[in-house]
């Protein structure tokens, strides 16, 4: 079976998750994955619908030793979904050591963290994403308190891979996620709502 088109991808992870978080969340990663495939020339159908499903059983099956993302990875198998898709959801989990050996799966590691620290970001700024420089992200980056559950070594590991500056790197992905800001909920009226 060829891979799903994006809309199908988005209705069976609406289907497997109900959290408007996690929704947001692929959401970003979506944006800032079809920005590099369209900077690599490469299928932004693919590269869409993998960032949408890469979190497909997270909200259901969220234990690390036995769950995410190895439910998931199990039923693409079984719907004959394509090896490059399979391979990258595998290889954006570290723990599951498979190696990241393809432009998609680099592409997914190196945007999945930061495409949700760049968010959290926007959400302390009184201008949501708008205007948002790569120095302002990389400031929160060394604040270890700030979103505590970011893995700043898979930020930079996950740039270094891709083979990209990291300044550029943030530029990219906080440009993909404002081109989307209101989608995401990053947009300055909808982070800091006006009094009155």
């Amino acid at each position: 079976m060829p891979s799903p088109t994006r809309e199908e991808a988005w209705r069976l992870f609406c289907d497997w998750t109900e959290s408007d978080s996690l929704r947001k969340h692929v959401l970003g990663v979506e944006a800032a994955l079809v920005a590099y495939a369209r900077r690599y020339g490469t299928d932004e159908e693919l590269w869409a619908v993998t960032a949408i499903l890469h979190d497909l059983d997270y909200e259901k099956h969220p234990d690390l030793e036995t769950g995410h993302p190895r439910v998931a990875l199990e039923l693409f198998r079984e719907l004959d979904y394509p090896p490059e898709l399979i391979d990258a959801v595998a290889g954006h989990a570290d723990f599951l050591g498979v190696p990241r050996e393809t432009k998609l799966a680099k592409a997914l590691y190196a945007v999945d963290e930061l495409s949700g620290f760049v968010a959290a970001c926007a959400l302390v700024r009184p201008t949501g994403i708008e205007g948002m420089t790569p120095k302002s992200v990389t400031k929160k980056l060394k604040t270890a308190a700030f979103a505590a559950a970011v893995n700043r070594e898979e930020v930079r590991r996950g740039a270094e891979e891709l083979g990209e500056d990291f300044d550029q790197h943030l530029r990219t992905v906080i440009a993909a996620l404002e081109e989307r800001s209101e989608q995401l909920g990053l947009s300055a009226d909808q982070v800091a709502p006006k009094p009155g």
